[in-house]
């Protein structure tokens, strides 16, 4: 196989990962909105609800950075929409003004709990049964 072969290859797979991922957060889109919730969102939900099992647990939010596919800002405003709609509580470190703490909030666990199975049902149905 050429080099050229391969690079042609390589795009088309990269494509096909592209529209897949495309696909997939549409269809959890469509499954969360009905919750007031998009991928984005859920995904910020679903971090916290792992990184923080218990109620009151804390989680900085450079750490959510490295792991929600948005960039510092947008995540920030994802964030404050989370925390106006009663789902998520920011507080600033105590040990570190510039560090800033995010936790569910009840409401925010609920939700979760609530729409986490659609979630799944959608990346079943979109990844399950993909031939490996």
């Amino acid at each position: 196989m050429s080099a050229k072969t391969a690079g042609v290859r390589l795009e088309e797979r990269w494509r096909d990962i592209l529209s897949v991922h495309a696909r997939t957060m549409c269809e959890i889109d469509r499954a969360l909105h009905p919750y007031g919730l998009g991928a984005s969102d859920f995904e910020v939900l679903d971090i916290l609800a792992t990184a923080s099992p218990r109620p009151g647990d804390q989680c900085r939010v450079q750490n959510l950075v490295g792991q929600v596919h948005l960039s510092q800002s947008a995540l920030s405003r994802l964030i404050g929409r989370l925390e106006k709609d009663g789902l998520v509580e920011r507080s600033v470190c105590a040990e570190d003004r510039r560090g800033v703490w995010v936790a569910l909030t009840e409401e925010g666990r609920r939700l979760h709990a609530e729409v986490r199975p659609l979630q799944r049902e959608v990346l079943e149905r979109m990844l399950g049964s993909r031939p490996a």
